[in-house]
């Protein structure tokens, strides 16, 4: 059966709840208070939500020198999605508080697995709720056994600093997720040092949106391949601050019919690690 594997509408999936194939994660998570977006959950969530936390379960962050949130090991990852009741047939729905950045960092995940059947949750959580659409505040129960989930990252698609760099050089793009005063280095509220890797060009990720919600499918492949200017997708590399609202431009131009960009998954705190690597400020 065809599944959604980029968006998805709250009332659509709202009439899709209790489906045995159907899995939702809430990936609410806030870098100030790493314990708010559990507690929200815990709070009150989509029916049948389980919680997955950015460091807890979507990075590894024993892993030192490589971000702020170290792209996880893909056994330790399956194991989780098993916990979950996750299994590679199952249709996995990801949400967040709203704009869909965390989301989108296991939309990406999964889909590095070769999971095709995930979405985004359009809106997230703000839009669910805005349509009074039900709620709960009762954990669901995990599998009494945990299913089996086996599979192994597709790496042509995660890039270290030195394939950026070698991607740079043959003339590649790369593109930066992270809002324009971030980029130019004017402001830096989460990294030690200011600015953006020499060559890159910026695409905030919040330009994917309007009103909250992803632009249509025409106006982003319209506003992408501007910006790829004739470049294949593939010739794409797509970095942020460490390796999370990237996955939203990936997300963003996989909507818009341009698939198989790739991810720095360090990113500009993975890059900084090494004192002896370039920075660039400015437009």
């Amino acid at each position: 059966m065809a599944g959604w594997n980029t968006l998805v509408q709250a009332d659509i999936l709202s009439v899709a709840l209790g489906r045995p194939d159907l899995a939702i994660v809430d990936c609410r998570f806030s870098l100030l208070d790493p314990n708010l977006g559990e507690q929200a959950w815990l709070s009150s969530h989509i029916p049948g939500a389980v919680y997955a936390h950015l460091e807890r379960d979507l990075s590894d962050m024993t892993r030192k020198g490589v971000g702020r949130h170290p792209w996880p090991d893909a056994a330790a990852f399956c194991a989780k999605l098993g916990k979950w009741g996750i299994s590679p047939a199952t249709q996995v729905i990801a949400y967040d508080d709203g704009d869909g950045a965390m989301a989108a960092r296991l939309w990406f995940l999964l889909r590095a697995l070769g999971h095709e059947k995930v979405a985004v949750l359009d809106g997230g959580w703000s839009r669910w709720v805005s349509l009074g659409l039900p709620v709960s505040s009762t954990p669901p129960t995990p599998p009494p056994v945990p299913v089996r989930y086996e599979a192994a990252f597709d790496a042509t698609r995660l890039y270290d600093a030195n394939a950026v760099e070698a991607h740079l050089a043959a003339g590649g793009l790369l593109v930066d997720a992270r809002a324009a005063a971030r980029f130019r280095g004017e402001e830096e509220p989460l990294d030690r040092v200011a600015g953006h890797v020499p060559g890159a060009v910026n695409r905030p990720y919040a330009q994917n949106l309007a009103e909250g919600r992803f632009k249509a499918p025409m106006q982003l492949a319209d506003e992408y391949r501007a910006l790829l200017a004739g470049r294949d997708p593939s010739e794409v590399v797509v970095m942020c601050g460490s390796g999370v609202t990237a996955c939203h431009n990936l997300l963003a131009m996989e909507r818009a019919g341009l698939r198989g960009a790739k991810l720095y998954m360090g990113s500009w705190s993975g890059w900084i690690a090494d004192q002896t690597r370039p920075v660039a400020t400015g437009a």
